[in-house]
């Protein structure tokens, strides 16, 4: 009689041991691969202060970084479907935790911004695979939790490498501050190889480039999933340039603030947090396209507030800019997750692509926008490009959900 093959072990579900451990480590994960990311956006000012450069040339620092980001995970998440989700992962966190320390020692500008381009490839080994990773690994009902709590970990990641460079800047100086970031990388990275869970639904699979090319072609066959990746766009694109310029009007006259006050207007990312997790599991109820359009309309109002000359209404408007962003965010990303039919990672890596691609093209053009005409000018392109989301999304909501589908889209 023919043994059958051994079984594998469920899926992860949200209410388990497993379920938290491996959301534990994402979170580590997430958190430091966001806090290397953006440790240097509060630090713009402090940038062209000390090297004589404009604002746009300043932003290179984390313009070139999601741009090498955008375009390398596009190879990353193909690799991960030969060598594995979590090697790819652990790979990415030690060597960006690395280059980073070797940053805050860099002796000019053109060789900090030569090993920032250099950390934006060598991050892209998490983001689109641990997408691909929760897809395989936990219960579709999950997957937006899962997404939501991963999503909150890049926000913490992200908010805490700001503010910390923002703070220990002023006690010490900006290499101080990113060296400390680049060594608390390293014990994250150290954290989430030990505890990160192995792969239990991995199908390796052969390289070979002509397979990577047809599966990027037939996502971008699905009218819904072109929507999602131009989302990405618009959306990352608005928050960065907000974030990227917020700086410079609030360190000039009448605000005049340090950058350690810069640094604590990232603590509106706990918003981020909590609404990523908290949207996502709504919209598993509610359904993705129900929900989608009321965050893009949260991240106008809030773009509105950001208008008045009152320091308080402007950091009310950017905690709702925040608050919507994040969970937009954790809406599209589990919904390429659903709508994507095979080589997931390829899809993720595709709206990953679109959403830092916006990052690093607006992010920089907003620069020039802020030289010409001042956040009025900063503010205008964020509210076209929100206008166009807005309208995408009400597109989304009338497409037809995937017939094989079970969980609300």
């Amino acid at each position: 009689m023919q043994e059958s093959a051994p079984e594998r072990p469920s899926r992860l579900v949200s209410g388990t041991s497993a379920f938290r451990r491996l959301n534990l480590a994402l979170f580590a994960a997430g958190f430091s691969t966001f806090a290397i990311l953006y440790c240097v956006q509060p630090l713009l000012p402090a940038f062209s202060a000390e090297f004589h450069i404009s604002a746009a040339t300043s932003s290179l620092s984390l313009s070139l970084s999601t741009g090498l980001l955008a375009i390398a995970m596009l190879v990353a998440g193909s690799l991960s479907e030969v060598w594995g989700r979590k090697p790819v992962m652990v790979a990415s966190l030690l060597s960006s935790a690395l280059l980073t320390l070797l940053s805050a020692v860099a002796p000019s500008w053109t060789t900090f911004l030569m090993i920032r381009m250099l950390i934006g490839i060598t991050l892209s080994g998490l983001p689109a695979v641990a997408m691909a990773y929760v897809s395989e690994e936990v219960e579709p009902k999950s997957i937006g939790l899962a997404m939501g709590l991963f999503i909150g970990g890049n926000a913490v990641g992200g908010m805490a490498g700001r503010i910390f460079s923002g703070v220990l800047t002023d006690l010490g100086s900006w290499r101080m501050a990113i060296g400390i970031i680049g060594a608390t990388g390293l014990a994250a990275a150290i954290a989430a190889w030990r505890s990160l869970p192995a792969s239990a639904y991995f199908q390796a699979r052969r390289a070979d480039l002509s397979d990577m090319l047809r599966a990027f072609a037939g996502h971008l066959r699905d009218p819904g999933l072109r929507c999602l990746f131009a989302e990405a766009f618009l959306l990352m694109g608005g928050f960065v340039t907000l974030y990227n310029y917020l700086g410079y009007r609030l360190t000039a006259e009448p605000y005049a603030l340090s950058q350690t006050a810069i640094g604590a207007i990232f603590f509106s990312y706990l918003i981020g947090t909590a609404s990523s997790a908290w949207i996502g599991g709504l919209a598993e109820r509610l359904g993705r396209r129900r929900v989608m359009w009321v965050m893009i309309v949260i991240m106008m109002a809030g773009l509105g507030l950001t208008l008045s000359q009152a320091l308080p209404v402007i950091i009310l408007g950017i905690v709702a800019v925040t608050a919507g962003f994040f969970g937009a965010h954790s809406i599209a990303s589990s919904w390429v997750g659903r709508r994507a039919r095979g080589t997931k990672a390829q899809a993720s890596a595709l709206y990953l692509f679109c959403y830092y691609l916006g990052s690093s093209a607006v992010g920089t053009l907003g620069g020039v926008f802020w030289t010409s005409w001042g956040w009025v000018g900063v503010s205008s392109l964020v509210a076209t490009l929100l206008i166009i989301a807005l309208v995408l999304a009400f597109y989304l909501a009338s497409l037809p959900p995937l017939i094989d589908q079970t969980q609300a889209e």
